[in-house]
């Protein structure tokens, strides 16, 4: 296997964010929903799936030219965009623990990005 380069590392991260999106629309689309039909057939919960496929469509070409256990570590920045995509579409609030725990999080991710 090649060396993780970073035009891969850049795609999982664009990945990581069209998959913060899914979870946000599942939340808006699970509100409304009373029954499985209801589901199959709800607009954000239909998009919010979609996305999740969409965003492993979209690393399929760095998995395959990277080192998974480069890359791997960055699909956690997803919990990022979605903690950050939550205040401002659910208008959730950020307690001073999930600052710091998205903290570590970039971190943790920033130090395995410096060792490719």
């Amino acid at each position: 296997m090649m060396a993780t380069q970073f035009w891969q590392i850049g795609i999982v991260i664009l990945s990581t964010f069209v998959t913060a999106f899914s979870p946000i629309l599942l939340k808006l689309g699970a509100h409304k929903v009373k029954s499985l039909k209801e589901a199959i057939f709800n607009k954000n919960i239909v998009i919010g799936i979609s996305l999740y496929a969409i965003s492993y469509v979209i690393v399929i070409p760095a998995l395959k030219y990277g080192d998974l256990s480069v890359l791997y570590p960055f699909v956690s920045l997803s919990y990022v965009w979605v903690a950050l995509l939550s205040v401002k579409f659910l208008k959730e609030r950020m307690s001073m623990g999930k600052w710091v725990g998205i903290f570590l999080i970039v971190l943790g991710v920033s130090l395995i990005g410096l060792s490719v």
